[in-house]
């Protein structure tokens, strides 16, 4: 018997997985580079984000900073008051929100490079 020639089989070959990509720059940097639309976008996503980051640090300073005056108002005679609030309690608060914003910008530089990597 012989086989029928719609059964017989087929071995697909290819080059290895690694060899499939060419040596030279990555795409999205090449897009970069070259100033096209797609490269446009990425560098516009990474400035979203990075302000995105820094109108939430705004938003928490306002209302962090922005009552102050009413307080000071309410109290005009506590200046011990007021020296406490600017030293102690706003102090701290500042040092973390600052803290918080570098390390989301490093975060999201590192994202955006990793991306244009290809990694």
């Amino acid at each position: 018997m012989t086989p029928d020639p719609a059964e017989r089989r087929v071995v697909v070959t290819g080059p290895p997985h690694r060899a499939r990509r060419a040596p030279g720059p990555s795409r999205p940097r090449t897009e970069i580079d070259e100033q096209t639309t797609l490269g446009h976008t990425y560098v516009r996503s990474l400035m979203r984000s990075q302000l995105r980051a820094a109108l939430g640090v705004f938003a928490v300073l306002v209302l962090l900073v922005g009552p102050l005056p009413l307080v000071f108002a309410a109290a005009p005679d506590a200046r011990r008051l007021r020296w406490a609030v600017l030293g102690f309690c706003l102090y701290a608060p500042l040092v973390l929100l600052a803290r918080w914003y570098v390390r989301r910008a490093e975060r999201n530089e590192r994202d955006f490079v990793r991306l244009v990597e290809d990694r």
